[in-house]
């Protein structure tokens, strides 16, 4: 639950619109879920205007599923706008017999940073009835600095759910600083569900182990739960953390290879291809990386026409395949022209993109080009480093990773002066530092 790269993904819809959906009929509606995406976009305006459609929402009697979902995504944003007003109507959620929506309310309260003394102590209770979420119970009475939870917290060292341990382990980091036991997250990281092994990762920021972060490098999660990791964890001044320099872990998050990932799954047998591409539209990383590992060694040109086909027909769409597929493009070496000339097509669109949910495909389409059209990729760097072209820092640190490469290749057209005045005034603290590497 959170602010970022997709909570504004219905760009045509208004403020006005969302509100008048929330006051409307659902027979009047287009589809059951419209009551639940009004009440999500109108986080993208702050204001009395929206806090009072959403209290609104709030408030209403009807039980009806689409309006129970919308109340769960309404309180998950007021608690974003900071809406104390919705302070006594969150109480009351806390009795609630939804769990999601008790769950959320939870979150809302550690986001409002509510200190009522009724409320807190409802929290508290919470932790010993059965059926509820106890992983954000415990991150919103820890993250409220509630030292009176402590014993319950307590109670759920030894849970069977890893995620609430985890949970129990951060939340006695931070309210009484027990911290002798951590060392189990590192077990969490590679634990066969890709849920626990991400849940594990914020347990270590929220516990602030800046020492597991090596641990945390190697997992087999999406790089953007490491990144988080990495910006919220890494000591500014502390250049190395058990032999490994931050800008070399830095330059493995954004090439994002496999070779570094502690993969938890094996083959008994090798699969086909279709298989293997079928993998990447899974939600496990772990499974993910095996699959593009396992075929990128394998002939590319076998590879391409299934590769194409899947991608035409749903991976374009699909974000997480959308990455992986990207990621297999960078790995050919050798293919037909043919092959190749779709290929570049397919990863200068994936460059441009401007659909939030594709953004961390846009450093790994950067690196790929750079290895199938390295002359191309010497014309364009010095676009893709502009902060104004392109916003996201990660995509401008790739095409410093991407000079890097064509200049051991000696295809660079940018000297490294003007590479060094142009990122001089970078905004991101990373790339102006990582650029300077290159001269030492």
């Amino acid at each position: 639950m959170s602010n970022n790269r997709f909570s504004n993904i219905h760009l045509g819809l208004s403020q006005a619109e969302a509100i008048r959906i929330l006051g409307s009929p659902i027979e009047q509606l287009d589809s059951n879920s419209d009551y639940y995406m009004a009440a999500a976009h109108l986080l993208n305006f702050p204001g009395l205007e929206s806090e009072s459609a959403l209290l609104k929402l709030l408030a209403s009697t009807d039980n009806s599923q689409p309006i129970k979902l919308a109340q769960r995504k309404a309180v998950e944003v007021l608690g974003l706008l900071g809406c104390q007003d919705c302070l006594p109507l969150l109480f009351d959620f806390l009795s609630s017999d939804d769990p999601y929506l008790v769950e959320n309310t939870a979150w809302a309260l550690k986001q409002l940073n509510c200190q009522d003394k009724a409320t807190i102590s409802r929290l508290i209770e919470l932790l010993y009835l059965p059926g509820q979420n106890y992983r954000i119970i415990i991150q919103a009475l820890s993250g409220l600095g509630t030292l009176d939870s402590v014993e319950a917290i307590r109670c759920h060292l030894n849970s069977d759910n890893s995620a609430v341990q985890g949970a129990a382990l951060a939340g006695l980091a931070i309210l009484v600083k027990e911290d002798q036991d951590l060392s189990i997250l590192i077990e969490h990281l590679i634990l066969p569900n890709q849920m626990d092994r991400q849940s594990a990762i914020q347990d270590i920021i929220d516990s602030k182990a800046y020492n597991l972060l090596p641990q945390v490098l190697s997992a087999p999660v999406s790089p953007v739960f490491k990144m988080r990791a990495v910006r919220a964890l890494w000591p500014i001044n502390l250049p190395e953390i058990a032999g490994k320099s931050l800008y070399n872990c830095l330059d493995d998050l954004i090439k994002d290879e496999y070779s570094v990932v502690n993969i938890v799954h094996c083959y008994d047998e090798p699969p086909a291809i279709d298989f293997l591409i079928q993998e990447f539209f899974g939600t496990d990383f772990s499974r993910c990386y095996l699959a593009l590992k396992t075929l990128a060694n394998r002939n590319f040109d076998d590879i391409w026409p299934i590769l194409l086909d899947r991608w035409i027909t749903d991976a374009f769409n699909d974000y997480g395949a959308h990455y992986f597929f990207i990621r297999l493009m960078g790995q050919a070496r050798e293919w037909k022209v043919e092959y190749q000339t779709r290929a570049i097509e397919i990863l200068l669109e994936a460059i441009v993109n401007p659909r939030p949910q594709f953004l961390k495909s846009k450093p790994a389409a950067i690196l790929a080009l750079a290895e199938v059209a390295p002359q191309l990729t010497a014309q364009r760097i010095v676009q893709w480093l502009d902060p104004v072209a392109t916003l996201f820092w990660e995509a401008r640190y790739a095409s410093l990773l991407a000079w890097e490469l064509l200049e051991s290749k000696s295809l660079n057209i940018l000297p490294l002066d003007e590479l060094q005045v142009i990122c001089s005034t970078d905004s991101e603290l990373y790339i102006r530092n990582r650029v300077l590497r290159f001269s030492s």
